[in-house]
């Protein structure tokens, strides 16, 4: 295996082999092909915001968002435009780079849409990176987030074409891999990832990695997810992955998808500071800040920034390409072309 190659070609038997390497040489090799793609004690920072809480008809058995589960979760209708963007300028003062918007819908409807293409022009006016997650999409429906400016369109795939049967029946894994291809051809980023801890055996587990290291082109983003446990969803008594396991597949995720930020997601809530601390030596380089994820706690800004100082990462900075800064550099551009054509005709004459 050459390590740190760009491939889309991984087989069952070499992804359970890594997977059950000795540990310390299984973050070795991640920690080696994170050095070789990204900066070394750098992070990614996104917030995620449920824009859409409730009533799904999807029936997902890890979601306290469906609507076949009682779980007590409060319902809410599709925020104001204004209350988004509201909610973006803050997580941007707080340092994220990127707002993620999360609907609980199977699909947005053509009136949804109108106000979803409106956040994301309003999320990326502030010069943010712009995310949606609304469930399946049509390939009209891509474009249009395309030429709105999203960014990143996140649509995980949840675990293996073996095991989704057992967790999610009311959409295909097909349906899933379809709006990735509708997404990727309209040219935004694709986040996708999975969810560990619902009864998957570590067959699972690798033949989820085949299936997003396998795709066409590798995810940008790849969120690994820790089950966060609801009480009224039917896992909620599942048994608790072992932290050295969920490690080890993170660093598995970086060893395939060399330049994808894989991103510690859901679940850091239960994770002490020496797991997480593991998680970023295994290649995991993104994160969400805030103390929600849609609807599940997460470990507040004030605990990830004394945690960073502990082990020296800082997050990463993002390029601002908003309309405004575009503009100002072209006219700079144009200012100093004309000074030296100036100076040129000075010196001719």
């Amino acid at each position: 295996m050459s390590l740190g190659a760009i491939r889309h070609n991984w087989a069952l038997p070499e992804v359970m082999e890594l997977l059950k390497l000795p540990f310390n040489d299984l973050i070795f090799m991640a920690q080696t092909v994170h050095r070789q793609n990204f900066p070394a004690n750098q992070i990614q920072i996104s917030t995620l915001l449920s824009i859409k809480t409730g009533a799904c008809p999807e029936d997902c058995k890890y979601c306290p968002q469906s609507g076949h589960y009682n779980t007590g979760l409060n319902k809410e209708k599709l925020l104001e435009v204004q209350k988004v963007i509201d909610k973006a300028k803050a997580a941007k003062d707080s340092g994220s780079t990127r707002f993620c918007m999360g609907a609980a819908w199977k699909h947005p409807t053509i009136k949804d849409m109108h106000y979803v293409l409106e956040m994301v022009k309003g999320v990326k006016a502030l010069g943010m990176e712009t995310c949606m997650t609304l469930g399946s999409l049509t390939q009209e429906q891509a474009t249009a987030l395309a030429d709105a400016g999203l960014d990143y369109y996140n649509h995980n795939l949840d675990t293996s074409p073996e095991f989704y049967g057992h967790i999610i029946t009311t959409r295909t894994y097909s349906e899933r891999l379809q709006t990735l291809a509708y997404i990727r051809a309209a040219g935004v980023k694709i986040c996708c990832g999975g969810i560990l801890g619902m009864g998957e055996s570590i067959k699972d587990r690798a033949n989820l990695l085949i299936q997003l290291a396998n795709l066409s082109e590798h995810p940008e983003s790849v969120p690994i997810n820790n089950l966060v446990k609801v009480k009224g969803t039917p896992l909620e008594n599942e048994k608790d992955i072992d932290p050295f396991d969920f490690i080890r597949v993170l660093a598995v995720a970086r060893i395939m998808m060399p330049k994808s930020h894989v991103r510690l997601s859901a679940g850091r809530e239960k994770m002490n500071e020496q797991t997480q601390a593991l998680a970023f030596l295994a290649g995991a380089n993104s994160l969400f800040y805030g103390d929600r994820l849609l609807t599940t706690a997460n470990p507040q800004v004030e605990k990830d920034q004394a945690l960073f100082q502990k082990l020296g990462i800082i997050p990463e900075k993002h390029e601002d390409h908003s309309d405004e800064i575009h503009l100002a550099a072209i006219a700079q551009a144009v200012n100093e072309q004309r000074q030296m054509n100036s100076a040129n005709k000075t010196s001719v004459s």
